[in-house]
């Protein structure tokens, strides 16, 4: 093949390939109707998504919406929110009844890559499934738990990662599969079965709700890998990269010292390249985005802070949570957030 042949291909490829790749028709329409629909899971998902008595919703993944939707309108208010159940929640993304999940949901193969794929831009939260049960059992172990009746919500990774676990240690359960998370958590705390199994950060919310949550030990084993991500539909890379460089902005600004206290003062005395480029002082970053200004990522920090910030708001040691950082802590401290370089 010729050189002038080579060019005409990479030419055809760059025009047919990725720009059909890049169409953006879910951006098109997000920005047609004015707001952006976010399914979360609720409404009684303390830390990560509940309305307040006014109906307006808050918590870790509600601010991960918003943000986007300073990212996409400059407006964090653009934001329509639907909740979504476990099994409602992928049929909901797929009919585009919803444009985003935002609700704790698993990244795993399958849902990356069957009939209706989606993509999952960047892990927000690293968690694994653990075990709840009652004080009075005494257990202190879930290999302790062969016989078991194990309260779990159908279509999740929980329930497979359940089977997988009692399967693979040559335990007997019994499954109590209820879809709805409330009457879940009722059946639990009535005594209907003996355990409540979920990812570890969602059965600490699940506890506080609990009629006495003292009365409730997690226990130690993580029986999975549960990185959890926003999630969009394939076939819209423009939003997907608006998600996925939202999340690492939030990652990148907690990495470089940048909070809601201090983000306009860096932004005016900032000599740092790539602190200068994440706020949007020098460069092009977000036009290269499509972000709706090009200091979206000041603007975003300023009226929500860093992940850190949001994850203590939400999630931390002085909410009734009281969740460590862990593996959601920074590289440079001993955790897994690691944001790709902006430039």
């Amino acid at each position: 093949m010729t050189w002038k042949m080579l060019a005409a291909a990479a030419a055809a490829f760059v025009t047919f390939g990725v720009g059909e790749a890049m169409a953006g028709r879910d951006l098109d329409q997000i920005k047609a109707r004015g707001s952006l629909r976010c399914g979360v899971q609720g409404p009684s998902n303390p830390g990560f998504g509940v309305p307040d008595s006014q109906g307006r919703w808050g918590g870790f993944n509600v601010e991960i919406c918003r943000a986007v939707s300073i990212t996409i309108f400059g407006d964090p208010n653009r934001v329509e929110f639907v909740p979504v159940t476990t099994q409602s929640r992928f049929p909901a993304l797929a009919a585009g009844e919803v444009d985003v999940l935002s609700n704790n949901s698993t990244w795993t193969l399958t849902r990356d890559s069957n009939v209706n794929r989606f993509n999952f831009p960047a892990v927000v939260f690293y968690d694994g499934q653990a075990i709840m049960v009652p004080r009075r059992l005494n257990v202190t172990s879930a290999r302790q738990l062969n016989g078991a009746t194990v309260c779990v919500q159908p279509g999740t990774t929980t329930e497979l990662n359940l089977a997988d676990y009692f399967r693979q240690n040559n335990l007997r359960f019994t499954p109590v599969v209820i879809a709805d998370l409330d009457e879940l958590r009722r059946a639990y705390d009535s005594g209907r079965c003996d355990v409540f199994t979920n990812d570890f950060a969602a059965l600490a919310a699940q506890r506080t709700l609990l009629s006495r949550p003292a009365e409730h030990v997690i226990l130690p084993e993580r029986i999975s890998k549960e990185p959890l991500s926003p999630v969009v539909r394939q076939g819209d890379e423009e939003l997907t990269n608006i998600v996925a460089w939202t999340v690492f902005g939030l990652i990148d600004a907690e990495e470089f010292g940048i909070g809601m206290a201090n983000v306009e003062q860096v932004a005016a005395s900032a000599t740092d390249p790539r602190v200068r480029r994440l706020l949007g002082v020098e460069g092009n970053m977000g036009e290269s985005l499509g972000a709706a200004r090009p200091d979206y990522m000041r603007q975003i920090i300023r009226t929500f802070g860093n992940y850190g910030e949001i994850f203590e708001r939400h999630l931390g040691a002085d909410t009734p949570l009281r969740l460590e950082r862990g593996q959601n802590n920074l590289w440079t401290r001993g955790g897994l957030l690691y944001a790709p370089p902006a430039r």
